[in-house]
């Protein structure tokens, strides 16, 4: 399940570009609460703590406690909004929990059993065909992440969705196929040119111009004593 964080926020009244550029100026990150039966709420949060946040595993699984004024909101962040130049967070979009209901969310994939592969030691390569995935989830029981499992993996192997154990109540939000995360792929091989073969087309290239030269001279001397 994925871990919980208070947050101090604050009312914020000014909405549009111009209060949210006043806020960062002041170290603050504008926000917006919704959902849940209940009004928009639009707050602010400190910047610093924000990025921080975001920088950790797991952000958009994880419950958090807003304080704001003495009242606790518990949220799950939606969205991120980020400048298109320099990717710095801009406003964060985030949803009331409650309690009972189910919501589909992005769900990072963990790779483990990679020395146990027998495909892996034999030169196989990991083909991450789903780094994310999207599940169904109960709000109260987000998983930070699922583990797919490659002991004992063959080249050629596929690691389907089925094969990854989820928590109780959690299904994926994909239910019309048993849809692929990962592959073992054969190793890629590269053919080298041999040296031998480049070295006898350089002797044969050299020949070439050896016996063009040798025919230039006969050519200029037979021309020499016609004259």
């Amino acid at each position: 399940m994925s871990d919980q964080a208070v947050i101090d926020a604050l009312p914020r009244e000014a909405r549009g570009k111009g209060g949210a550029r006043a806020l960062r100026r002041e170290g603050r990150m504008p926000a917006i609460v919704y959902g849940g039966g209940g009004e928009p709420l639009c707050v602010s949060l400190d910047h610093s703590l924000m990025e921080r946040e975001l920088g950790r595993r797991g952000f958009f699984a994880r419950l958090y406690d807003l304080n704001v004024g003495g009242d606790t909101i518990r949220v799950l962040a939606r969205d991120v909004q980020v400048d298109p130049v320099t990717d710095a967070p801009l406003h964060i979009d985030f949803i009331r929990y409650v309690a009972g209901a189910t919501l589909a969310v992005s769900v990072e994939v963990r790779f483990e059993g990679q020395e146990e592969s027998e495909g892996l030691k034999r030169g196989g390569v990991l083909n991450i065909v789903r780094h994310e995935v999207e599940l169904v989830c109960p709000l109260e029981a987000i998983p930070e992440f699922i583990v797919a499992d490659v002991t004992g993996r063959e080249i050629g192997d596929s690691i389907h969705i089925s094969d990854i154990e989820l928590p109780e109540g959690v299904t994926p939000a994909i239910t019309d196929r048993d849809f692929t995360v990962a592959t073992i792929a054969a190793p890629t091989v590269i053919v080298e040119p041999e040296e031998e073969e480049e070295g006898e087309e350089g002797e044969e290239l050299e020949e070439g111009v050896e016996g063009a030269e040798e025919e230039g001279e006969a050519a200029a001397a037979e021309e020499g004593e016609e004259s």
